[in-house]
């Protein structure tokens, strides 16, 4: 049961301890600042989200320690590193080396998995190369031929995918009533180039304005799966008819023309494009199934053929990790009863098992104290959360015994559930107790409590931010009257009671079978907001982000979001999936998901083009008497258009110098220095501002220079109200965190005028926000709901759960453990329900 803001005696910092020393930092919002924080100590970032806590301990402090480990890193092994720029910082002393875990994303492939972040599958190899059980005749294997990323041990035909692709007529072809004319053949590629090959087939011979499925079988067959490519000559827009007397009359052609079928056209373009675009586009006329030869384990036959404790490696690797520690501790302890006779007849194989098994069960026993016990080793990195990803990294720390490191860490409890987060602080703890310092940025007030030293940064966001309040052990942080840190770790912010609202029925799902979820009955509220809790691995995103959505979105007809480039064909097939929806889509008309991916992945890409902020401030431009003298439209206004925007740099507004050996650094334009704009522009002013000044300002200065001009100021209120009036209008999409980016998806959808029966869905919602900002966040959910939609979200913040009207809890614990639903009802219920790990935390929560 949790206790109410209990502090932990901060021992770590003693006398003799040293300390770090930062004089003038000045990263992003940083205010030229001084700060002394121990060593050898857990230290705590603190502050509202865009406070400046990560430029103080990514941006300042692991970028130096980085920057001073390079330099003793020869120029060549330099270019090999992911170098952050260097910090603007005037001095750091007593910097031991850094070790960074961010909840980066991992690599978009299913080869990259938990496995390899682990080095689990090192171990694992090894185990089947020197102590597997060899089919009478085989020779010895060496580890690389149990892996499917090497030449050795991948399977020929799927080349270790473990699923072949293909094209087929029916997935080029979808509707075969169509004629070639008519775009019958999908897959070709569209505008011109689709045209061509139409016009080139009708030099061919074939009839390009006959119904596709009334075309001779071998004609359909050679324009699909042809490798020739024949040249010729084009007459554009002619009949087959025109085509023929132009030939006869030897007519000059309008070019000569290449054919390409269209399962070469297909294949060639996934294999070579660089553009995610065009591979989603061809990827869709690809089908998948699973590889024929390895049955979708993506390895050789000879290494399949190879068991330890009767499990083939690609079965052993799809087991839980809970379920590979139980397998492995006899061996490790020397008590199974396979070691008895591997002792007798092959004595290195004991030996070599033994110690393998040793190594295999510590590495899993810190995981399994992570919370990461219903994850396999096969599981790839892009299906994982950040989280689980930080996590699966601060193991592997945790083993490796390191001495005199700091670690920074990013959020470390972020995607945990309050019953997991004990054993990160146990983690935490084995780190400093091997003389390691921690410095971690963090919103948890439970991660807060356990810290020896508090750095508190604000007052505010943004512009607002950038200061240290507050340096030292937690209980000081108490008369701290300008921290807004201060009144939730003091309990002076509880959450407020209120009484739940009444459900206007009940959308009702039946059958839904997704990970550990099987045959799943469940009901959720319609008209209320609802939190769907329960421990990591427990279902809550396979019901949610995955089932409900799928089949919601089905149902009205809306396309699911496509996947990232590649990432739909490149991971292993999902296993089985069912699910109906029974009832109650009478109450939802529309569906939007609310998730963390970015905005965008270039820095064209902001807030304000995002939102549609930038199309108001474009027009108010063009409506000035400046420009209207000058006959400029709003696109003048745009950094995307040739016209307005500086020829040099494209309006990107700043130049990339490439430094080979150090980090490419992005200087501002020579040109426009940084406005994006060319001179002539730049001289239409509004107020006197010019769109240059405009993109430079934070939302909330911004809302204060528009607030004459009514709509504008709306849409900048209701990103304010998100908590992003920090963010400046034109900050690039590239810059911006998940949490970020969700917040501003949420403000696009809140602009939008309501009309009720929508459904949203948010998962996690408040991971990077600080207890202030989540009151904000949770206010506008209540305002959706007041205007009669319905939201469900997944969180493990138990004060999101406590002030929602409806809780919905999965378990009772991870992976095979899960999948139920335990308790479901208004938060007073679930908190006294006796079989739910949430409920403890709950009335915590609610008390």
């Amino acid at each position: 049961m949790p206790e109410k803001s209990k502090f932990r005696s901060p021992t770590a910092v003693r006398e003799g301890t040293g300390f770090v020393r930062v004089r003038g930092a000045r990263e992003h919002n940083l205010k030229n600042i001084d700060l002394e924080i121990p060593r050898d100590a857990l230290v705590v970032f603190t502050g509202v989200s865009g406070s400046g806590k990560s430029s103080l301990a990514f941006g300042t402090l692991y970028a130096e320690a980085q920057r001073r480990y390079l330099e003793s890193v020869s120029p060549y092994a330099r270019r090999l590193f992911h170098q952050m720029p260097v910090p603007d910082v005037d001095d750091v002393e007593g910097l031991p080396p850094a070790v960074a875990l961010q909840q980066q994303r991992g690599s978009p492939t299913t080869r990259s998995s938990v496995g390899s972040v682990t080095t689990l599958s090192n171990l694992l190899r090894m185990l089947y190369s020197r102590a597997g059980d060899y089919p009478r005749g085989q020779s010895i294997l060496y580890a690389e031929s149990f892996s499917p990323n090497t030449p050795e041990g991948a399977c020929p035909r799927c080349h270790g995918l473990g699923r072949v692709y293909e094209v087929t007529e029916q997935s080029m072809v979808p509707d075969d009533t169509l004629t070639i004319r008519e775009r019958a053949i999908a897959a070709w590629p569209t505008a011109w180039h689709g045209q061509n090959l139409r016009d080139i087939a009708t030099t061919l011979g074939f009839d390009v304005d006959q119904p596709w499925r009334d075309l001779p079988k071998k004609d359909r067959n050679w324009l699909l799966f042809t490798d020739e490519q024949p040249s010729v000559p084009v007459y554009p827009g002619y009949t087959q008819a025109e085509v023929r007397r132009a030939l006869k009359r030897k007519e000059e052609p309008a070019y000569q023309g290449t054919f390409t079928s269209a399962k070469r056209h297909v294949l060639h373009t996934f294999a070579t494009t660089q553009s995610p675009l065009m591979k989603r586009r061809v990827a869709q006329y690809m089908v998948s199934t699973e590889c024929p030869l390895c049955h979708g384990k993506r390895l050789r036959l000879e290494s399949l053929s190879i068991k330890f404790a009767g499990l083939d490696i690609a079965d052993m690797s799809s087991l839980p990790l809970a379920r590979l520690a139980d397998i492995f501790r006899p061996y490790a302890d020397g008590t199974a009863s396979r070691m008895r006779k591997m002792d007798a007849d092959h004595p290195e194989k004991a030996v070599v098992a033994q110690r393998i098994a040793q190594d295999l069960v510590a590495r899993l026993n810190v995981m399994l104290d992570l919370g990461l016990g219903y994850l396999a080793i096969e599981r790839s990195t892009p299906t994982l959360s950040p989280g689980e990803l930080q996590r699966l990294r601060l193991a592997t720390q945790v083993r490796s015994n390191l001495f005199g490191v700091v670690y920074v860490l990013d959020e470390p409890s972020a995607g945990l559930h309050p019953a997991d987060t004990e054993a990160l602080l146990n983690a935490l703890g084995q780190l400093k107790a091997s003389g390691n310092s921690q410095f971690v940025v963090e919103h948890n007030l439970d991660v807060i409590r356990h810290a020896d030293w508090i750095v508190d940064v604000g007052p505010g966001a943004g512009e607002q931010g950038g200061h240290v309040l507050y340096s030292g052990p937690p209980e000081g942080l108490r008369q701290i009257e300008a921290s807004q840190t201060r009144r939730f770790l003091f309990g002076e912010s509880g959450v407020q009671p209120r009484t739940p609202r009444k459900p206007m029925g009940s959308l009702r799902l039946a059958g839904v079978t997704r990970n550990n979820l099987h045959d799943l009955n469940v009901e959720f509220p319609l008209g209320v907001f609802t939190t769907v809790t329960g421990v990591s691995g427990s279902g809550k995103s396979s019901l949610v982000s995955q089932a409900l959505v799928e089949l919601v979105a089905e149902h009205l007809g809306h396309d699911i979001p496509a996947e990232e480039e590649g990432e739909a064909l490149e991971r292993a097939a999902v296993a089985a999936v069912g699910g109906r929806i029974a009832g109650g889509m009478e109450g939802i008309k529309r569906l939007v998901r609310v998730d963390q991916k970015p905005i965008g992945r270039t820095p064209r890409s902001n807030l304000a083009t995002y939102t549609g902020l930038f199309d108001h401030v474009r027009r108010i431009f063009a409506a000035t008497k400046q420009a209207r003298a000058r006959r400029y439209d709003a696109g003048r206004f745009s950094f995307n258009v040739a016209k307005g925007r500086c020829p040099h740099c494209e309006g990107e507004g700043f130049v990339m110098v490439e430094l080979l050996f150090l980090p490419s650094v992005y200087a501002p334009c020579p040109t426009c220095h940084g406005a994006r704009y060319n001179a002539d522009t730049l001289k239409i002013k509004y107020r006197d501002k010019s769109i240059a000044d405009v993109l430079g300002m934070t939302v909330d200065t911004a809302w204060e220079f528009f607030a004459d001009e009514s709509h504008l100021h709306r849409s900048l209120s209701i990103v304010r109200e998100v908590g992003l009036g920090y963010l400046r209008l034109g900050q690039p999409a590239t810059e911006l965190s998940g949490g970020e980016a969700q917040r501003i998806k949420l403000a696009t959808e809140l602009q939008r005028i309501q009309r009720g029966d929508t459904l949203y869905v948010l998962d996690e919602p408040t991971t990077g926000l600080h207890p202030a900002d989540v009151e904000r966040l949770v206010a506008q959910l209540d305002g959706l709901v007041d205007a009669g939609n319905t939201v469900i979200v997944v969180e493990h913040h138990m004060s999101v759960a406590a002030r929602s009207d409806w809780v919905m809890d999965l378990g009772p614990g991870a992976g095979d453990e899960g999948g139920q639903v335990v308790a479901s009802g208004p938060p007073g219920v679930v908190a006294k329900e006796s079989g739910s790990r949430t409920a403890p935390y709950l009335a915590y929560a609610l008390a």
